[in-house]
C-alpha cells in the first residue's frame, strides 16, 4: 500500500498510544419525527433505555486502555447538549463547533487536521454519535483487530454481517485478505432494491456502517489527491481554531468563512469509494444506524405478538406495531405493521414501511410558519441554564414552566413587547430587576415590568422551578436583548 507503520503501532495498547475516537454528532435525526427534531436530534434523546445514543457511543470508547479521550465534532446549537451528556458520562473530551452543516467529509479533515497538530501519527477511530452497537465489548475486539492495517496506511472501514437482506444500507464487497479478519474492499455498493439484497447477504457483502479506523496523516493524504479544495480548507481552519469558554466549560470554534469555502461532500463520496487504500473488517456485533422508526422496532424487545411499547401504551389485537407515548397514554386496536409515536404537541402515525418519508414531513412542516416550531422544537426547550415548557398560551398571554439547574442564571435581559410574572414553586430565586436584588421563595411571586431589565439566578443545590406568566402584544421568542450572559449568547 505505499506506507510504512508508525513506529508507535506496538505501543498502542499499552498506553502510549491510543486511538483517538472522534464522534460526529451535528445531524438532525429528522426521520425519528417527532421525538428527534432540530433543537434536540436523536442522538441526544433515550430512545431504546435511560441512556442516549451518545451517551452509549461514549460508554462504547471508555476503554481509556485501548481509547484516547474523545472529539466531539457538533453544532454550536448543540455545544451544550454535548457538554452536559459528557459531564453525566463523566467523560472529559473536545467539543469542536461546526459553524454549519457540510457533510462527514469537511468534519473529518477538519478533526483529522487538529489530532495531527498534537501527534503526527495519530490514529482515530470516526463514528456517528446515533448509532446502536448491542456489544462493546465485541466492538472494543473489532476496533483493537484493525489497528495494525490502519497502522500500515489502510483506510479501514466496519462492515457489519448482515442479518436480512436490508434494503435501507450500503454494503461492501470484501476482497483479498490483508491482515487476520482485515480484507482489502473489492467495492462499495449503493443501497441495492430487494432482490440484489438477497444475493449480497448470500455472497458474503457486509452493510457499510459508516464508521472508520485510519491514521489522520494517511486520510489528508488521500483527501488532499481526490478533494483538494477540502483538504486546503481544513488544513486553514486548524490554523485558526478559536479557543472559548462559555458557562465554564472549553469549546473549539471553527471559524465560518474558513469553513465555507469547503464542498459539502460525504466522506464516503470524498475518499472511501475512491480511494485503493480501503479496506474493511467484518464486525461480530449487532448494529444498527436508527435510520428510521422501523430500524427502532427491529431492535426493541418485543411481545409475543410482535410488538414494541415504550411509555404509557395499551394493545390489544395488534401485531408488528412500533409504539412509542411520551406523556398522554396511547391505545392501538387490531392494527397491524404501524408506527405510532405520540409526543407532548404532536402525533405520528405510519405504515412502518413508509415511515421512511418523514424526512418530506418535516420540509413540509418547515415550510410553514404556522407549523415550523414542530418540525425544530418541543414543547420542552434545553437551555445551557435548564429548561422551559409551554403550558398554554392565548392570543396576549402565555404560561410557561422554568426549571434553572443549581449554580445557573439566566442572562441579564429585556423585552420591548411584553411583562412578566414569575411564581416560584420549588426552591429559591435570587431575581435582579434594573439593578435591584431580592430573594423569592418558593409560593412567592415577582412582577417585572415590560422594558426592565432583569436575571434569574438559583444559587440553591436544588432545582429552581417557576411558572412564567408573559401578557403582551408579541410573545416570540426573539423578543430578548441580552446585555451579560454567561453563555456568550450576547
Amino acid at each position: 500500500m505505499g506506507a510504512a507503520a508508525s513506529q508507535k503501532g506496538s505501543d498502542t495498547m499499552s498506553g502510549e498510544t491510543r486511538i483517538v475516537p472522534v464522534i460526529l454528532s451535528g445531524g438532525a435525526g429528522t426521520r425519528l419525527w417527532p421525538a428527534s427534531r432540530e433543537a434536540h436530534p436523536k442522538q441526544f434523546l433515550p430512545l431504546l433505555g435511560d441512556r442516549s445514543t451518545f451517551e452509549d457511543t461514549l460508554a462504547r470508547v471508555s476503554d481509556r486502555s485501548v481509547f484516547a479521550e474523545p472529539m466531539v465534532v457538533t453544532g454550536e446549537d448543540f455545544r451544550f447538549l454535548v457538554a452536559d451528556q459528557l459531564t453525566r458520562a463523566g467523560v472529559a473530551g473536545r467539543i469542536v463547533l461546526e459553524p454549519m452543516r457540510r457533510d462527514s467529509g469537511p468534519a473529518i479533515a477538519v478533526a483529522a487536521e487538529l489530532l495531527r497538530q498534537r501527534d503526527p501519527d495519530a490514529v482515530m477511530l470516526v463514528l456517528a454519535a446515533d448509532h446502536l452497537v448491542t456489544d462493546p465489548q465485541a466492538f472494543t475486539a473489532t476496533a483493537a483487530a484493525g489497528l495494525d492495517a490502519a497502522q500500515a496506511g489502510a483506510l479501514v472501514t466496519f462492515g457489519i454481517r448482515p442479518t436480512q437482506p436490508a434494503t435501507g444500507y450500503g454494503y461492501i464487497r470484501p476482497g483479498a485478505t490483508m491482515d487476520g479478519r482485515v480484507n482489502m474492499v473489492a467495492a462499495f455498493v449503493e443501497k441495492p432494491d430487494a432482490e440484489t439484497a438477497t444475493r449480497f447477504v448470500a455472497e458474503g457483502y457486509l452493510w457499510n456502517s459508516g464508521n472508520f479506523l485510519f491514521r489522520a496523516d494517511v486520510f489528508l493524504g488521500e483527501l488532499k489527491r481526490f478533494e483538494p479544495e477540502i483538504a486546503a480548507a481544513a488544513a486553514k481552519v486548524a490554523t485558526a481554531i478559536a479557543r472559548d469558554e462559555a458557562g465554564g466549560i472549553s469549546f473549539e470554534r471553527i471559524d465560518r468563512e474558513l469553513f465555507a469555502a469547503s464542498p459539502a461532500k460525504s466522506v464516503d463520496y470524498a475518499v472511501m469509494e475512491r480511494t485503493d487504500r480501503a479496506a474493511v473488517i467484518a464486525a461480530d456485533y449487532a448494529w444498527s444506524d436508527l435510520g428510521s422508526w422501523n430500524a427502532l422496532w427491529e431492535i426493541s424487545p418485543k411481545d409475543a405478538d410482535g410488538n414494541a411499547a415504550r411509555g404509557a401504551v395499551s394493545l390489544i389485537g395488534a401485531r408488528n406495531v412500533f409504539v412509542a407515548s411520551e406523556e398522554v397514554h396511547t391505545a392501538v386496536i387490531g392494527l397491524e405493521d404501524i408506527v405510532v409515536v405520540a409526543t407532548k404537541d404532536a402525533v405520528l402515525v405510519a405504515r412502518r414501511d413508509v415511515a421512511g418519508d418523514l424526512k418530506t414531513l418535516v420540509g413540509d412542516l418547515r415550510a410553514d410558519e404556522t407549523t415550523r416550531r414542530l418540525a425544530d422544537e418541543h414543547r420542552k426547550v434545553l437551555r445551557p441554564w435548564g429548561s422551559y415548557e409551554g403550558v398554554d398560551r392565548g392570543t396576549r398571554f402565555q404560561v410557561k414552566r422554568i426549571v434553572v439547574k443549581p449554580g445557573a442564571r439566566l442572562s441579564l435581559q429585556k423585552h420591548f413587547h411584553r411583562s412578566e410574572h414569575w411564581v416560584v414553586v420549588t426552591g429559591t430565586a435570587t431575581v435582579e430587576i434594573d439593578g435591584v436584588e431580592k430573594l423569592v421563595r418558593e409560593n412567592e411571586s415577582v412582577y417585572i415590568p415590560l422594558g426592565a431589565w432583569h436575571r434569574l439566578t438559583n444559587h440553591g443545590r436544588i432545582d429552581l422551578e417557576l411558572i412564567e406568566v408573559q401578557s403582551g402584544s408579541y410573545l416570540g421568542e426573539d423578543d430578548i436583548v441580552r446585555s451579560q450572559d454567561d453563555y456568550k449568547r450576547v
